[in-house]
């Protein structure tokens, strides 16, 4: 699955009183500006600043802002349904209504769920325990896949990047406990002591599923000696954003051939997935190094490193739906990486698990209550706008030649949109869960279905109506192998869009969010996939050259920024999404300036509709972050902070100085000779 998303995934937030307020405004909110500051010097600060001087982060939150204000609204809309469904049980007569309300009722019954301690991963234990020979470590990686554990390696299905009508076997690098490749890799004093926090972590929690804890400690430092060997030959999150670079289609002879200590065809058989049994059936595998690494640790790391490593990711992935001696060690060692302080009340991780594990069927009574049809058709008719507006963008540039043009022309025009929620729901029939169960088990049994019916797909038809979204998530994607956006409708809600709000306002807040997808069909890596989604070169030469020299001022831009401490944006890896940012914002306002051509110009609490469009774009990244969690997305997220989300991009747009009249020399203005400008 390739999609490329607007934010960080997020996460709960603030209380309902804030919130409620917060809902009750349409349009721009006056109160969240500091108009002490000039526009023209900061605009993330005019707009947001008297909110960022009075907003605390509560104890359980990694940040605040408006999209953690439109999560909370929206779980608390979903928690009636799911306490309803909840207290109905195993005894619902719906059986979409019986299975989220016996996951989430098994999920919040708390004494239940401390009572079965680790017995719901005990029969994975055993199985751990037994292994006695190499062949049984190959056959403890499937058995950890059918649960959705991918240690040491990923494999799913997958939209043939040069086939995208069909599905096929993927696999990919994974296996690791800490973020990112660089924690194990770096020399520096505050990496090294990570790790040694790591290591005490593991060591508890491998003492919580049986271990004797001096050989805990033991068995912490061969996990840690193999997972730094396993990021030793993965591919940074930088070259990664390489389609072509994570793309190599082979066949399973050709990875026998490259992973000779595993069975392949046994493998797979043993997965479920007959058809890659076959000598000539083929499969991505994205990094062959990495597959040669894993290799060799199969053919010389002890059993009882792999034993270590298997009880490890096992317990860790499910902690979270275990014991509260497993919850409260996952939770230290996690709010040592983002800085909460205390856990997220249970009802609301509740809320988010049972979203994850059901969340077209929990979807679908979110969407019955609050997302109308006439949103729906609004928004629809808001995307319309802005791909006819980029169409003209892409005919009037000067930089691209006719036939690259022409072909770019098709491509927007071939996009798929997704507006709200699936036209046809998922069918859980085959998932069993009960609230008399362990809510371990009903986790256990929910990873299975999804990894069941991901693995399904391979050698399937795609399916261009499937979501990887639920309807409730504040999120929206671009998926290059369907060319297609997705806008749940959880994300079509004020403050970013807003029925009650003036066009403005929501062009510069969802629309310019609607331009940003739109873009990655067109950023470095969305650019090199065609109108039906295959990866396939359709620039010239000069074009591509032209491009590349394009995106090299955003990278150069955005690796200026300081994020927090000596932390800087890493603009080669935020550059896709820095692309899309500066192309929405200019595709929205093109629109919205259209839509002008044959309304009223209404001036607005002081501020005209283009004013108000950058405010609308500006206020819907307020957002206020743990320093922990900003050290944390500088090394491992594509998306840039929300201040320069803001003051990056508008201070390349022309527009954005027109509206404010911003002069040379402002901050907010950057001069010709370094001004990026892509689309």
């Amino acid at each position: 699955m390739r999609v490329w998303r607007w934010v960080f995934p997020a996460v709960l937030a603030v209380s309902t009183a804030v919130t409620g307020t917060l809902a009750a405004q349409h349009g721009v909110a006056r109160s969240n500006m500091d108009t002490t500051c000039a526009p023209c010097r900061d605009f993330f600060e005019f707009a947001n600043g008297a909110w960022l001087k009075s907003a605390t982060i509560p104890p359980a939150y990694t940040n605040i802002g408006a999209a953690r204000e439109l999560v909370d609204r929206n779980n608390d809309a979903l928690r009636e349904v799911l306490d309803a469904a909840a207290a109905a049980g195993d005894t619902a007569r719906d059986s979409a209504a019986q299975r989220v309300g016996a996951f989430y009722g098994s999920c919040m019954d708390s004494v239940a769920v401390d009572r079965a301690g680790s017995e719901p991963i005990a029969g994975a234990l055993r199985d751990i325990a037994a292994i006695a020979t190499k062949d049984d470590v190959q056959a403890e990686i499937a058995r950890l896949l059918q649960v959705g554990i991918f240690a040491p390696f990923y494999f799913s299905s997958e939209a043939d990047p040069k086939q995208s009508t069909r599905n096929i076997g993927q696999l990919y690098q994974s296996g690791l406990g800490l973020p990112d490749r660089d924690y194990y890799l770096k020399t520096d004093p505050a990496s090294d002591s990570l790790r040694q926090s790591y290591v005490a972590h593991v060591a508890r929690t491998l003492a919580l599923v049986g271990t004797a804890p001096p050989a805990a400690r033991q068995e912490a430092d061969r996990v840690l000696a193999l997972e730094t060997a396993l990021a030793e030959s993965s591919m940074t999150l930088t070259a990664q954003r390489d389609p072509a670079a994570v793309y190599h289609k082979l066949t399973v002879p050709d990875l026998a051939a490259i992973a000779p200590a595993i069975a392949w065809p046994a493998f797979f058989a043993a997965l479920g997935v007959p058809s890659l049994a076959a000598p000539g059936a083929t499969l991505d595998v994205s990094q062959p190094a990495f597959l040669r690494q894993v290799n060799a640790q199969i053919a010389t790391a002890s059993l009882d490193t792999w034993r270590a490593y298997f009880r490890w990711h096992l317990a860790d992935q499910l902690a979270p739906s275990l014991s509260a001696a497993f919850f409260d060690e996952h939770f230290r060692f996690q709010s040592s990486l983002e800085g909460v302080v205390t856990p997220l009340p249970r009802w609301k991780r509740c809320a988010a698990a049972t979203d994850h594990a059901l969340g077209e069927a929990l979807g679908q009574a979110y969407v019955a209550r609050e997302f109308p049809a006439a949103s729906k058709a609004r928004v629809l008719e808001i995307v319309n706008n802005l791909q006819s507006a980029f169409a003209s963008h892409i005919r009037q540039l000067a930089w691209l030649g006719d036939s690259t043009k022409a072909r770019a022309v098709v491509k927007l025009s071939a996009l798929a949109k997704q507006i709200g929620y699936p036209d046809k729901w998922r069918d859980y029939t085959a998932l069993v869960v009960q609230q008399s169960n362990p809510y371990g088990v009903n986790v256990l049994r929910a990873r299975a279905f999804e990894a069941a019916r991901q693995r399904a797909k391979i050698g399937a038809p795609v399916d261009r109506g499937e979501w990887f979204m639920t309807a409730p998530t504040v999120n929206a994607y671009y998926s290059p192998t369907n060319n297609e956006i997705t806008f749940p409708a959880g994300i079509l809600r004020p403050p970013y869009f807003d029925p009650e709000a003036d066009e403005a306002v929501n062009y510069g807040a969802i629309g310019a969010i609607i331009g940003h997808e739109m873009t990655h069909g067109f950023d470095d890596q969305g650019r090199q996939y065609d109108a039906g989604g295959n990866l396939h070169n359709w620039w010239t030469l000069d074009d591509a050259r032209r491009f590349t020299a394009r995106a090299a001022r955003v990278v150069a831009q955005f690796d200026g920024y300081l994020v927090v401490d000596t932390f800087h944006v890493n603009g080669a890896l935020t550059l896709g999404e820095n692309i899309a940012d500066l192309g929405g914002l200019s595709i929205a306002f093109d629109a919205l300036e259209r839509w002008l051509a044959t309304h009223p110009r209404t001036v607005i609490d002081g501020f005209t509709p283009e004013q108000r469009f950058f405010l609308g774009y500006a206020q819907g990244w307020r957002s206020l972050t743990r320093p922990e969690v900003l050290r944390l997305r500088a090394l491992t997220d594509p998306h840039s902070p929300p201040r320069w989300r803001v003051n990056g991009p508008l201070s390349n747009l022309p527009a954005f100085a027109r509206a404010f009249g911003c002069a040379a020399g402002d901050s907010m203005v950057r001069a010709d000779s370094v001004r990026a400008e892509v689309w």
